[in-house]
């Protein structure tokens, strides 16, 4: 058999229930590549090799009783340091929780337990998920496996590193302005980003435990993978309803539809007004329209009737009320400022759901430029010799975060200097099914290479 780490999770899944590996010799391989590749890139920080290993004995042993646990059942995979995990320290990056083990499981771990996973460790994030680069003072800076001078991306990026290097077949991340799609598109590999509300938040941990909760819009979580079909197979572990998050709503799970290119109608558009890209990316843009036209799809540049300024401000005023307690008093958001901002919000959802009636998906940058050398946050970044703000990075994601539409990037090129594209699919809103479906077309015609 090929090299264990190079198999997708679902393929390694079937190995195990077929009996072509075993769940410790899948461990083994994945243990071995992480002593290998993870002393260079930082990204994975808490490793579990003793229960892992008690686990995969404990997955052989009820195969070999005719048990299967679930559709992950003995593959290993690794979880982002801002799921609570029972007997795992989780600290997303923040000091005060350096030493912080949670004694039960958020809803994504335990999901993902259930269906037969074994959570080998957790993977390196910015500090409280906060910023575009995977870097705090507990565990210091994860590096891109495509080259150790330049950022992984945050706050995912340690799942994203891990993911690219063969160090973790599965990760599950998180999203306030782009941290699940900045670091898939700097790491060269998949990424869903989920309708807000989607997957439960039980057990995300921002914030100190048993603290408010600072942000209840705008955040989603959604898997990271070497696949789509991977990304399905996480979606549909981890999406619904869990007794404790109640802003999640049971819509039911459908089938992921077989598409073909000349049924699709895409949107495409190589920036959003007033956020430069830089000319790799949208070269790379241009060059998928192409060829999804040749291939059947009907393709036009188009974007809704939105006013991304006014998006912009009412997303400002939604975050600063969700700061609160971290900005000075002068700051806060006035009552009247909010209810403006939240019906600036509802009109422009209507908006895109409404473009989203006419286009089946929105083809477009991820982030103006490809992973960026590693900064202290706010440094001006390069784009094309042009000096940019830092935080301007996100202005290709973060509308989507406050619309909550769903997103999947796809990774698609790399840049001369061999850094990986990815560029997003946008779909509507509760519609993940088809979006992923979407995808597969844009992976059937750019198959993802290492």
């Amino acid at each position: 058999m090929q090299d264990l780490t190079s198999l997708t999770a679902t393929q390694l899944a079937f190995a195990i229930r077929e009996g072509q590996a075993s769940a410790v010799e899948v461990l083994d391989a994945y243990l071995a590549r992480i002593a290998e590749r993870n002393p260079a890139l930082n990204a994975i920080v808490t490793l579990d090799e003793e229960g892992s290993r008690r686990r995969a004995e404990e997955s052989d042993a009820a195969l070999a009783r005719g048990e299967l646990w679930g559709p992950l059942h003995g593959v290993p995979m690794t979880l982002k340091d801002g799921h609570a995990t029972a007997g795992m320290r989780t600290t997303s990056g923040y000091p005060p929780l350096a030493n912080y083990v949670p004694s039960e499981d958020g809803t994504v771990a335990a999901r993902l337990k259930e269906a037969g996973a074994i959570i080998i460790g957790k993977t390196n994030v910015s500090t409280r998920l906060r910023d575009i680069q995977s870097n705090n003072d507990i565990f210091g800076r994860t590096n891109n496996p495509y080259n150790l001078e330049r950022t992984s991306g945050g706050s995912s990026g340690g799942a994203a590193a891990a993911l690219a290097a063969h160090m973790t077949p599965l990760e599950i991340g998180s999203d306030l302005a782009g941290s699940i799609r900045i670091p898939a598109h700097f790491c060269g590999v998949y990424g869903l980003k989920t309708t807000e509300y989607r997957v439960p938040m039980h057990g995300h941990i921002p914030d100190l435990p048993g603290a408010v909760r600072s942000h209840r819009q705008m955040w989603s979580i959604g898997p990271l993978a070497r696949s789509v079909e991977d990304l399905e197979l996480a979606f549909r572990i981890i999406a619904g309803p869990d007794g404790h998050d109640h802003a999640v709503p049971p819509i039911p799970l459908r089938e992921v539809p077989h598409l073909l290119p000349g049924e699709l109608r895409i949107a495409m558009s190589p920036t959003f007004p007033g956020v430069p890209v830089a000319g790799d990316i949208r070269d790379a843009l241009h060059n998928v329209a192409a060829e999804l036209e040749r291939a059947g799809a009907q393709v036009e540049e188009k974007l809704p009737d939105v006013d991304f300024r006014e998006l912009a401000r009412a997303r400002t005023v939604l975050s600063d009320v969700m700061d609160y307690d971290e900005a000075p008093r002068e700051e806060v958001p006035t009552v009247p400022e909010l209810y403006a901002a939240l019906h600036r919000h509802d009109a422009i959802i209507t908006a895109w759901e409404a473009f989203f009636g006419e286009w089946d998906a929105l083809l477009c940058p991820v982030c103006m430029v490809t992973a960026f050398p590693h900064c202290p946050t706010d440094t001006p970044l390069q784009v094309d010799g042009v000096t940019v703000n830092y935080w301007r990075a996100v202005g290709h994601t973060a509308p989507f975060n406050f619309t909550g539409h769903p997103v999947v990037v796809v990774p698609i090129s790399r840049v001369r200097e061999g850094l990986p594209i990815g560029l997003k699919v946008v779909g509507k809103r509760w519609d993940e099914e088809r979006l992923l479906g979407i995808a597969r077309v844009l992976e059937d015609i750019f198959p993802h290479t290492e």
